[in-house]
């Protein structure tokens, strides 16, 4: 290493920013961070700056910049936009035996600024020593996915209960308790959102001089995996994979989603084949329950959104009738995918204020879904596992007065590497399916613009009135009479 990483205290100190343009607002900014008292040096700085000036947040001296304008600093940037000038405040601040950073000037560089993943009070700082600043950027994102959101918050509560911890927490059971705290019971409380159940869940360990025996009861996170591709899934699905002890996956999770998570957790293939399915709905609610009662931390992987077309009712009545903690991580449906893949909006203002799900599959000997009811002027219609049903579909809406030449977007594995996308017509849609042997994850996409149906009409209307004004005058006087 030639630099050693470290943290600088900030609280009661200076930090001096020399320019007054957009390098110093880039440093001001990363400082506004910490309570550090930020002391801005410049003669006019820009609107950016003043306005942190005015709201307080900032102070501001103008006039000549001597060594004394950095004394006691803990630190200072320096970027006024202008090389030259910059070594020589450099040289300034030097004498007044202050840590400095020069921007673009690696070598005038006694401090540099890692890439930061904020979950005060925890940070992570990630530097290359200047070497490659996008590369740190990178590894930055990576971390961003690992660390919560909240994780800072409940380090702060963690925190708040320290010393009661220590005075009612035995000495050598103290490390246990913690482990407990940050992996067990209160973490996972804070993560669905039960803030004050995790405090009460803390406190009444600290009372009882330490952490329960046994945390028995696990969780269950129905999580959705998405359309396909892993940097899809949200930050949450994530660190609910990297915490998981046993995950249940059904025949349509990407194997990629899987590499995610943690690489001693169980897995387990539910997966579901229509027509044929080797893991019905009721046994997979009972294996998901006997994981959970086990102690485990359970994550049902589902492709898509868990809420749409996903049997999470099933799933969730299931854990609520067993008393098991359970939440939902939304993901990214096909639909969404598909129409970020087409660049092609789902609404559209003035065309399309409407979109519809539908499903081309119900339970056994139930009637199919009324499609045609939702086939409206500025609706966009979104069909998922319909692929087996695309005559029926096709039909049910030609027959309902929709044109035969009415344009449809078959998806095929959308955000997959072997993503497909084929443009068919509804007189042509099962014939195009089957001619391009289609099967599997595909949703179909229609859209039904309010102005094309409108303009229609229009001409419609422009068209009969010109012939009525063909037809012979005494045609016309009958019509007019009648």
């Amino acid at each position: 290493m030639k630099s050693f990483p470290m943290f600088i205290k900030t609280t009661d100190r200076r930090i001096v920013i020399a320019g007054g343009g957009e390098q110093a607002a880039q440093k001001a900014r990363l400082m506004l961070k910490t309570d550090a008292e930020i002391v801005l040096l410049a003669d006019e700085p820009d609107d950016e700056l003043q306005g942190l000036v005015a709201e307080g947040r900032a102070a501001h001296i103008k006039g000549p910049i001597t060594a004394h304008s950095f004394q006691g600093a803990a630190m200072a940037f320096i970027g006024t936009g202008c090389p030259g000038i910059d070594a020589s405040l450099h040289a300034i601040a030097k004498s007044a035996s202050v840590p400095v950073n020069v921007v673009d000037q690696p070598h005038l560089c006694d401090i540099t600024t890692p890439s930061l993943v904020d979950r005060d009070p925890v940070v992570v700082a990630i530097g290359t020593e200047g070497t490659a600043p996008v590369l740190a950027r990178g590894i930055k994102t990576q971390v961003e996915q690992l660390l919560d959101p909240s994780l800072g918050s409940f380090a702060a509560l963690a925190g708040r209960m320290r010393g009661a911890a220590a005075m009612r927490v035995p000495r050598a059971q103290r490390r246990a308790f913690w482990r407990w705290a940050f992996s067990g019971a209160p973490w996972q409380a804070h993560k669905r959102g039960a803030e004050r159940d995790a405090a009460s869940l803390l406190k009444d360990a600290i009372q009882a001089g330490g952490a329960p025996q046994t945390d028995a009861t696990g969780s269950i996170s129905l999580v959705g995996a998405g359309p396909g591709a892993r940097d899809l899934l949200t930050l949450r699905a994530v660190e609910r994979l990297q915490e998981a002890d046993i995950i249940f996956y059904d025949r349509l999770v990407d194997t990629e989603v899987l590499e995610l998570a943690r690489r001693d957790a169980e897995r387990v293939f539910v997966g579901k084949v229509v027509g044929a399915s080797a893991w019905p709905q009721d046994r997979i609610c009972a294996v998901i329950v006997a994981a959970a009662k086990q102690g485990k931390r359970v994550v049902r992987l589902k492709s898509g959104d868990p809420m749409l077309f996903g049997r999470a009712t099933e799933e969730l009545d299931a854990a609520h009738t067993a008393g098991i903690p359970i939440e939902v991580v939304p993901g990214v449906t096909a639909a969404s995918a598909a129409a970020a893949t087409l660049k092609r909006p789902l609404t559209s203002r003035g065309e399309t204020d409407t979109v519809v799900f539908s499903t081309g599959q119900t339970q056994p000997g139930a009637q199919m879904p009324d499609w045609h009811s939702h086939a409206k002027p500025g609706t966009t219609l979104a069909f998922y596992m319909a692929i087996g049903k695309s005559a029926e579909v096709a039909s049910q809406l030609i027959s309902q007065g929709l044109p035969v030449s009415t344009p449809i977007t078959i998806a095929v594995n959308i955000s997959k590497p072997s993503q497909t996308v084929l443009e068919s017509r509804l007189e042509t849609l099962a014939g195009d399916i089957e001619k391009h042997r289609i099967t599997g994850c595909s949703i179909l996409l229609i859209s039904l613009p309010r102005k094309t149906r409108e303009q229609s009409a229009a001409k419609s209307d422009r068209a009969q009135c010109l012939k009525l004004f063909e037809k012979p005058a005494s045609a016309f006087y009958e019509i007019q009479r009648a």
